[in-house]
Parts: C-alpha cells; structure tokens; sequence
C-alpha cells in the first residue's frame, strides 16, 4: 500500500526512489506520508534484542540497523528501505514497552518529576549502501500525581509505547513541561532529519 501527503501519490519535487518503510508503527506511517513522501509497507521479522553491554543511546540505532539488514527481499537501485527503533532511556536504563498495567504506572512514576532521554535510531538502505544515525531528545515532566497517572493508564492504555507514554496523547498535554530536541522523534522518527539524509542518499543514488 502506497500512502502520501493527505491520501495522495504526489511525490516532492526531489523524489525520484521510491521508499519501503519496515514499521508495524502507525505513528511513522503517519509521520512519513505527512512529509510527502510516498511509500510501500514491507514485512520485517527479527528479534529485537541486543548484548547486554550495548551503550543506552545507542540501542535504538543499533535496532534499527538490525531490522534492515533482517529485511529478506531484494532492492533494487531505486528503492530505499527505511527502518526505525525508539527507546526511552532514565537515568542509563532503557524503557521498552510495558507488559501490564503495573508496569506502565511504575514506568510513568519513575519518569515523574524528571528529565529523562529519547532516542530514535533510523537506518537507511540501499541496494548498495546503508547509512544508519540517531536522533536525541530530552523530554522534562512535571510531577504528576497518582491519580493522573491512573487516569492516562486506564483511559489511553500505553502498552505498545516506549516509556509507556505517547507525547501526542493527553499525559504530554498535561504532563510535559518541556523538550530540547524535537518533538516528532519523541513520536518515534525525526522527520526533519530523516529529510535531510534522504535528500543527501537520493542525491548519491543519481
């Protein structure tokens, strides 16, 4: 399936590969089609685990790298396969996606109050070259209380989200005090970025 700019097929004026997105995340499939950029979904299937001795800033990339070379079709010279990985990292631990309830409302507890990291690794691949890099922001909340911990838990259900929140969902309406970096990698690609090495890797491709 090819999406676009609102429903679209146009391409910006630039784009002249066509581009594969390995994500099940409906939030970058969302992200990339708003920048214009067309694009077909493909199925990856690795497991999503690293050595233990893997730097925390570092997991994202090193995931995101893993998926694309996981991927089990053939390029061809005019196809860029784009992958992506987001994690949640407090105090040099790396919050994944919690498994229960429990463990979202521990999650956001320990966010509480504090700065904590997030980390986008993207990779992108070409039938003969691969560029990989990550994008970092820092996300400050204020302290929230039990209840509206509670609240989002149970209403908004965070269970396939790192860190156990969405920025965009109502805990970072009323929770974030603010960011340094940018707001779209907290939602799981920096799209800004992400333009900017496509234009530099479509521009070596020609």
């Amino acid at each position: 399936m090819t999406f676009g700019e609102k429903g679209t097929e146009a391409r910006v004026t630039w784009m002249d590969c066509r581009l594969l997105l390995g994500s099940k995340s409906p939030r970058r499939r969302e992200l990339l089609g708003q920048l214009g950029l067309p694009y077909r979904i493909v199925d990856i299937d690795v497991e999503e685990t690293l050595p233990r001795q893997v730097v925390a800033s570092k997991v994202a990339e090193k995931l995101s790298r893993k998926k694309a070379e996981g991927y089990a079709g053939v390029l061809a010279d005019d196809e860029v396969l784009v992958t992506a990985d987001t994690v949640v990292v407090h105090e040099e631990v790396v919050l994944g996606k919690p498994h229960s309830r429990e463990e979202a409302v521990d999650m956001l507890c320990a966010l509480s109050g504090k700065t904590h990291q997030v980390y986008t690794g993207v990779t992108l691949r070409g039938s003969k070259s691969m560029v990989s890099f990550t994008e970092r922001t820092d996300v400050v909340f204020r302290t929230l209380k039990k209840e509206e911990i509670n609240y989002y838990v149970e209403v908004y259900k965070p269970f396939d989200k790192a860190g156990a929140y969405g920025i965009q969902e109502w805990i970072g309406m009323v929770g974030i005090e603010r960011i340094e970096g940018c707001f779209y990698n907290v939602m799981g690609l920096p799209v800004a970025r992400l333009y900017s090495e496509l234009r530099h890797l479509v521009g070596d491709m020609a």
